[in-house]
């Protein structure tokens, strides 16, 4: 692990398995220190998944396959992402689903220690909603002004929701 550093993930993909041929059409990865606070460090990209995405899927997360043509492959950052998230533990919302499509885009299963802020909110609110958007809205957590949107901005509140279900501020 590198000095306590983490990263928050999130990814859009053009289906539910990888195991079924679906692809990553976006990835996010925001880095935080040992006391939970960015670091400023980000990466982010739209992947061409090169296969077609379903209407179905566009209506989710709003990429299709005219914008994401002119992006490359996952292969050309696979060693850039490798190397951002080298020795830091990932965090995410549902991370292991995020987790299956980064593992077979990889070719490996990665070794990072991985927490997912699915299963801290599910122990603290039994029996309830707990998507992202569900805690979102319970937690009333508000993103001003923020410059990123799909797969960041959920990176980003997966980040808040971590923060709150860790230092125990989860009561609305």
């Amino acid at each position: 692990m590198t000095a306590g550093k983490k990263v928050i993930i999130n990814t859009e993909t053009t289906g539910f398995s990888p195991k079924d041929g679906h692809k990553l059409v976006e990835i996010a990865a925001i880095e935080i220190d040992e006391n939970d606070v960015q670091t400023g460090a980000v990466f982010h990209a739209y992947i061409n998944p090169e296969r077609r995405i379903s209407r179905d899927v566009t209506a989710i997360h709003g990429l299709n396959n005219k914008f994401l043509k002119n992006y490359p492959p996952f292969a050309a950052y696979k060693d850039e992402f490798l190397r951002f998230i080298e020795g830091k533990e990932i965090i995410g919302h549902h991370v292991q689903f995020d987790m299956n499509f980064i593992n077979n885009e990889v070719g490996f299963e990665l070794p990072n220690k991985v927490t997912d802020t699915l299963e801290m909110a599910r122990k603290v609110f039994p029996e309830q909603r707990n998507s992202l958007l569900a805690l979102r809205d319970r937690l009333k957590i508000k993103i001003k002004h923020s410059p990123y949107n799909g797969a960041l901005l959920d990176a980003l509140y997966a980040y808040e929701i971590y923060k709150r279900m860790k230092n125990g501020k989860n009561k609305i």
